[in-house]
């Protein structure tokens, strides 16, 4: 098992992540609200919070077929790991529960679903190899 131990800064929460089976509602929430813009791509739609913020986001349309597992909604924050596989065992073994196992995207993007050991919702996700 690779080591998943944070550096001393940690793994950041690099992405966060709303499923819902009406994404144009949740844009229209979401942009009427705090401002955000949208780039729907297919099922998926890539949120920014702000000119210069860092965090970005998605809308995941939970009416297409996902992973066994996934909610039909949720708002989670999404921590970047360096091997997702890896970090669902830890959270295994520490009292939580993995709730969509790992899966990779076509691009090769991989992303998991957990809860801590109270049931907290929390991504975790690799980015595709360079």
């Amino acid at each position: 098992m690779s080591d998943t131990t944070a550096s001393p800064a940690g793994f950041p929460v690099a992405w966060f992540e709303i499923g819902t089976d009406d994404p144009a509602a949740a844009r229209a929430f979401y942009g009427e609200v705090f401002g955000w813009t949208f780039a729907p791509e297919g099922p998926y739609t890539v949120i920014t919070t702000g000119a210069g913020h860092p965090l970005q986001g998605g809308i995941q349309d939970t009416s297409t077929e996902l992973p066994a597992g996934t909610p039909r909604t949720y708002a989670i924050p999404c921590v970047q790991v360096p091997e997702v596989a890896a970090v669902t065992a830890a959270v295994e073994a520490a009292g939580g529960k993995t709730v969509v196992a790992p899966s990779s995207t076509p691009d090769g993007l991989t992303y998991a679903q957990v809860t801590d050991p109270a049931g907290n919702l929390i991504g975790v996700w690799t980015p595709p190899p360079s």
